[in-house]
């Protein structure tokens, strides 16, 4: 497709390993009904968390390929490791803006810590890669003030939809018991899934930890630059349209899908793994 990058009625695109991703849709969609928004999951290849970053690298150039040639403004990457891995690569290889969803987090957890400890939870990709600690030590924070937790099973338990189940409960505890323990005050859900276990979450750490979802965080940014870049749709009259495209379409999607999302998902298309392959070369 071949559309003015600098129009600002193209869409926006997000895309994401997974279903996870649908929080930062939900979050842009509310914050900016007038703009349309293609989201794309490589559930073919979910999780990425576990992956090494050559191969996180790849992917993430094949799916911000694919957004950039169904004409998207922006590129927003709700994948904290692909965050953590290919933002810069992406940057440096993509026509249109890119944002991540690691520094707006850190921005909003600097802004709301109370002088208490700051804990960080996300795949282990991205715990790994040390961005999250890297970013809160660059804000200031001193070094024994942040704490950081893998939390592996988290995602395959939202993609299954078991929000509010016994055994995501025994995962929160298992995972978070060490950072309430430490009495964080702030707790940045490093994983754009993670928003979707907000209450179970939010129910053990307590009243006093403000949970910075990243999905907030995320779409407050995009709004920021796309008005310096003059590119929003300021049209209070339409709704905008939004879009699916998935590598595989899993077994309840839709149904998973509306729950995060907060809608009915009315029609979902499908991309070939073999037809992504080939959007590296013609953005690198």
């Amino acid at each position: 497709m071949n559309r003015d990058v600098n129009d600002s009625t193209s869409p926006i695109g997000v895309f994401d390993s997974g279903m996870g991703g649908l929080t930062v849709l939900r979050a842009l969609h509310e914050r900016l009904p007038a703009e349309d928004i293609i989201y794309f999951g490589d559930t073919a290849r979910v999780p990425y968390g576990t992956k090494g970053e050559k191969t996180v690298r790849t992917f993430a150039s094949q799916d911000a390929g694919l957004l950039v040639d169904l004409g998207v403004k922006m590129v927003v990457v709700a994948c904290n490791t692909a965050s953590a891995f290919a933002l810069e690569h992406l940057r440096e290889t993509m026509s249109v803006p890119i944002l991540g969803v690691i520094n707006p987090g850190v921005r909003t957890a600097l802004a709301g810590t109370r002088g208490g400890a700051v804990g960080v939870i996300g795949t282990s990709g991205t715990i790994r890669s040390g961005r999250y600690q890297e970013g809160l030590a660059a804000g200031g924070l001193e070094a024994d003030r942040i704490l950081v937790q893998e939390c592996p099973l988290f995602v395959p338990l939202v993609e299954e939809g078991l929000m509010g189940h016994a055994m995501t409960k025994m995962a929160v505890e298992e995972y978070l018991q060490p950072l309430r323990d430490a009495q964080v005050d702030t707790l940045i859900l490093g994983c754009t899934h993670y928003p979707a276990l907000k209450d179970d979450i939010g129910r053990f750490m307590g009243p006093d930890v403000t949970l910075v979802d990243s999905a907030d965080a995320l779409a407050s940014a995009a709004q920021d630059r796309l008005a310096e870049l003059s590119l929003l749709r300021d049209d209070d009259r339409r709704e905008g349209k939004l879009e699916f495209y998935l590598s595989d379409i899993p077994w309840k999607f839709q149904e998973i899908g509306a729950r995060f999302l907060g809608k009915p998902i009315e029609e979902v298309i499908t991309v070939g793994l073999d037809e992504m392959e080939a959007f590296v070369d013609n953005n690198d």
